[in-house]
C-alpha cells in the first residue's frame, strides 16, 4: 500500500518529512523499482535538515494535501538527504548545472524510471512568482511531457548522462609548476573584496579552501596582499554576525556583503575548516582574536554538538543547528534593545556601542550581535573593557538558554567529524592544548569503533545505527586525521591506520584507467554513474585531499608508489590556464607538499625539538616523533641515520637530510634558513 515510508528512516532530514501527505520514499532499489513497474518518472527533492528554503518548500508544497496527491498520483516521489548521499547530490547536481541552471537546495530534479535525469530546479513556489511557475502546474506540465513525448525525454536524458560520465573523464594536462599556482593565487587576489574580506558581493561563504590556499600561496609569495586577505576575511568573520558572538560558532554564510545577517544554520565543516584556518594565519601572526574564537568555537561543538556518549569509547559531533526556531529564522539568536539593557542594568549602554544594539536594530527591527560596525569596535579593547564584555556576553547567554532552541541534526558524518579530529590535532599541536587534541583522539577512536562494519566505513550514524556505504571523502578525511594526530601524538598506530586506509580508498575508490579516485565504491549500485570531482566547494574535493594525504605520506615513509600516485592526479587535474585552477585549491596544496616538503624526525622525548618544529617549520612540513632505537620505513632519506645518543632532529628536504640537530635553538636557525 502506498505510503510515507520516511518513518523507517535515520535521517533527521528524512524524518521532518516522515508526516507529509506526499507518499515519500528513500532512495533505493525498491523506489526505483517501483517505479520502473509503474512506467512512472521520478520527483526527486534533495536538501538538508538546517535548509532554510528546504522548510519554506516543505510547508508551502510538500504538506499541502492538494499538491501532495498530484505528486502521488504522476510520481514516484523520492526524498535524499544530500549529507547521508553526497555521491547522489553531486550527480544531479551536475545535471542541473549542465542544464545551465544554478544549484542549490532544496534541488527537485525529474528523473526517468532509471534514474536518469532531464529536467530540474531547485525551489518551486506554490503560486507563479520570482519568475518561477507554480509547482503544481509544473508538476502536470512534466508528466504530460514524459507521457506525450517519450522520445525527446529519452534523448535528453541519454545526452545528460553522456554529458555526466564525460565529467568523470578530464582529459588530463601537463601538470602544475609554482609559476602556473603564483598566477592562480594572483587572480584569486583579485575577487577578493578588500574592505569586507571574502569575495565580491553577496552572499558571502567563508570558501575555506580559496582563503586556504591564498594564505599559503603567501607564505611562499611574501606576496603582503595575499596574507592581508586572509587576514580581513577572519577579522571580518570573527567580529561580524556570521559569528555567534554569545555561543560561539559560525553560521554557513552571509546574506549580504558585510558579513552582518547570516543564514543562522551552523554546520561541523565550516567551524572545522575555520578553526584549521585560524590555526594556520595564527602560527605566523600570533593574533589574540583569532585565539579566543577559536576557543569559543571548540567550547562550542563540545558543548552543543556532542553525540555518541555511551556508545563506545569517545564521541562524535553532530552534523549541523537549523537556522529556524519557532518557524522563524534566527529567532534563537537576535536581540533588541529593551531586553538588552534589562538584562546588562548598567552595563548595557557600553555593551550596545560595542556589539551595534540600537533601539530600531540592524535588521528587521532587530539586532544581530557584532563588532564590524567601526574601527573602534572591530578592534579588542583593554582586558578590562573585555572582561566586562565577557560578563555581559555570558549574562546574555543565560538569558538566550531559555529560548526555544533551533533543531539539530544529530547524525553523525564520517568526514565532518574526521575534520574536525584534524582541526583538534592542528590547533592543539599549535596552541599547546593537550585537551584539543585529547578530544580529537576521543572522537577519532568512535568513529573507528562505532561507524566501521565489515572492515569498512560506513557514512552515516545515528543512534547507533549505521547507513549508507562510506564515499571518497570519508577516507580521505580520516587519513589526514590519522596524520595529524600522527604529528600531534607521535602514536604509530595513526600512522598504521592512515596507510591501512589508503590501502582500502586504491582498492574501491581507484580508477586505473583515469589516474584519480570515484567519489562512490566500486560496490555502490544504485548510482547512475560514478563521479570524479576535483574543485572544493563548500568542503574540500575528496580528490584534492588525497593529493594531500599522498604527499604526506611520500614524505613520511619514502614510498614511491604514494608520490606516483599523487603525481598522476596532479597531471590529470592540471591545466595550462590559471583561471581553471582557481577553485582546484587542495590539488595545488598537494602538489607544493610534494614538491617542496619538509620532512622533520624527532628522535627521542625532546619537548623542546618538537615545540620548535611545530613553532617555525611552514604547513608544507610533516613532523614525526621517533623513540630512540626505531626505525624508519626503509625509504625515507633519514633511514639508518638516525642512530643517536642525545635527542636530535633531522630536516630532510629534496631527499637529503641534514645532519642531527641536538638544540632547539639550532633547530629554529636552521628552519629558518630553509
Amino acid at each position: 500500500m502506498n505510503r510515507n515510508r520516511l518513518d523507517e528512516e535515520t535521517s533527521p532530514y528524512l524524518l521532518q518529512h516522515r508526516a507529509n501527505p506526499v507518499h515519500w520514499q528513500a532512495w533505493g532499489n525498491e523506489a526505483l523499482s517501483e517505479a520502473k513497474r509503474e512506467n512512472k518518472p521520478i520527483l526527486l527533492s534533495i536538501g538538508y535538515a538546517a535548509c532554510h528554503w528546504c522548510h519554506v518548500m516543505a510547508h508551502e508544497s510538500f504538506e499541502d494535501d492538494a499538491t501532495a496527491g498530484v505528486m502521488n498520483e504522476l510520481f514516484v516521489n523520492i526524498k535524499v538527504d544530500r549529507e547521508e548521499r553526497p555521491d547522489l547530490d553531486v550527480i544531479y547536481q551536475s545535471a542541473l548545472a549542465l542544464m545551465g541552471e544554478q544549484g542549490g537546495w532544496p534541488l527537485t530534479m525529474f528523473l526517468t524510471p532509471e534514474g536518469e535525469p532531464f529536467w530540474g530546479g531547485t525551489y518551486f513556489p506554490p503560486t507563479p512568482r520570482y519568475g518561477r511557475p507554480a509547482f503544481p502546474d509544473l508538476l502536470k506540465q512534466i508528466s504530460a511531457t514524459f507521457d506525450g513525448q517519450k522520445d525527446r525525454i529519452a534523448e535528453s536524458a541519454s545526452a545528460l548522462k553522456t554529458a555526466l560520465e564525460q565529467l568523470s573523464r578530464p582529459a588530463g594536462g601537463g601538470g602544475l609548476t609554482f609559476e602556473l599556482l603564483d598566477q592562480a593565487a594572483a587572480i584569486a587576489q583579485g575577487i577578493t573584496d578588500t574592505v569586507w574580506g571574502g569575495n565580491q558581493g553577496a552572499p558571502k561563504f567563508p570558501q575555506v579552501s580559496f582563503f586556504k590556499n591564498l594564505w599559503r600561496s603567501h607564505l611562499r609569495t611574501g606576496k603582503k596582499d595575499f596574507g592581508d586577505s586572509v587576514k580581513l576575511l577572519l577579522e571580518r568573520m570573527c567580529q561580524g554576525g556570521i559569528y555567534d558572538h554569545l555561543g560561539g560558532g559560525f553560521a554557513r554564510y552571509s546574506t549580504d556583503d558585510v558579513w552582518l545577517v547570516p543564514h543562522f544554520e551552523k554546520m561541523l565543516y565550516d567551524n572545522a575548516q575555520l578553526i584549521d584556518l585560524m590555526a594556520d594565519v595564527w602560527w605566523l601572526t600570533k593574533d589574540p582574536l583569532l585565539a579566543i574564537r577559536m576557543e569559543e568555537t571548540i567550547d562550542w561543538c563540545l558543548r552543543e554538538m556532542t553525540v555518541g556518549e555511551g556508545s563506545g569509547e569517545g564521541f562524535a559531533f553532530a552534523s549541523a543547528l537549523d537556522a529556524d526556531s519557532e518557524g522563524e529564522e534566527g529567532r534563537f539568536y537576535v536581540w533588541n534593545q529593551d531586553s538588552i539593557e534589562r538584562i546588562l542594568g548598567d552595563n548595557a549602554d557600553r555593551f550596545s556601542a560595542m556589539y551595534d544594539v540600537s533601539q530600531h536594530g540592524n535588521w528587521e527591527g532587530k539586532t544581530i550581535l557584532n563588532r564590524n560596525a567601526s574601527d573602534e569596535t572591530r578592534r579588542l579593547g583593554s582586558k578590562i573593557e573585555e572582561n566586562l564584555l565577557a560578563k555581559c556576553r555570558k549574562a546574555l547567554l543565560q538569558e538566550r538558554n531559555t529560548r526555544i532552541r533551533p533543531e539539530r541534526d544529530d547524525k553523525a558524518l564520517v568526514d565532518w567529524n574526521a575534520m574536525m579530529v584534524a582541526a583538534l590535532a592542528h590547533a592543539g599541536s599549535l596552541l599547546d592544548r593537550s585537551d584539543w587534541i585529547a578530544h580529537g583522539e576521543a572522537v577519532f577512536n568512535f568513529l573507528c569503533k562505532n561507524m566501521v562494519e565489515e572492515g569498512r566505513f560506513r557514512h552515516s550514524w545515528r543512534e547507533g545505527r549505521l547507513r549508507h556505504t562510506a564515499v571518497l571523502d570519508d577516507y580521505a578525511h580520516m587519513i589526514r586525521a590519522a596524520l595529524c594526530l600522527f604529528e600531534a601524538t607521535g602514536n604509530l598506530i595513526y600512522m598504521d591506520q592512515a596507510e591501512a586506509w589508503m590501502a582500502t580508498a586504491n582498492s574501491h575508490f581507484w580508477d586505473e584507467e583515469g589516474d584519480a579516485y570515484f567519489l562512490s565504491a566500486d560496490d555502490t549500485t544504485d548510482v547512475i554513474t560514478r563521479s570524479k570531482t576535483i574543485a572544493d566547494n563548500a568542503v574540500p574535493s575528496g580528490n584534492g585531499v588525497m593529493t594531500e594525504v599522498l604527499a604526506r605520506l611520500y614524505l613520511m615513509s619514502g614510498n614511491e608508489a604514494y608520490r606516483e600516485r599523487a603525481e598522476k592526479m596532479i597531471r590529470l587535474f592540471s591545466s595550462s590556464q590559471a583561471r581553471n585552477l582557481v577553485n582546484l585549491s587542495g590539488l595545488m596544496m598537494g602538489f607544493e607538499i610534494l614538491e617542496r616538503g619538509l620532512s622533520i624526525v624527532i628522535v627521542g622525548n625532546d619537548e623542546a625539538l618538537y615545540r620548535t618544529a611545530i613553532e617555525a617549520a611552514p604547513p608544507w612540513r610533516v613532523i614525526q616523533k621517533l623513540k630512540p632505537g626505531a626505525e624508519l620505513p626503509q625509504g625515507h632519506p633519514a633511514y639508518a641515520k638516525t642512530a643517536t645518543k642525545k635527542p636530535a632532529a633531522f630536516v630532510c628536504t629534496s631527499g637529503t637530510c641534514s645532519l642531527p640537530i641536538e638544540s632547539a635553538e639550532s633547530l629554529r636557525d636552521h628552519l629558518v634558513k630553509l
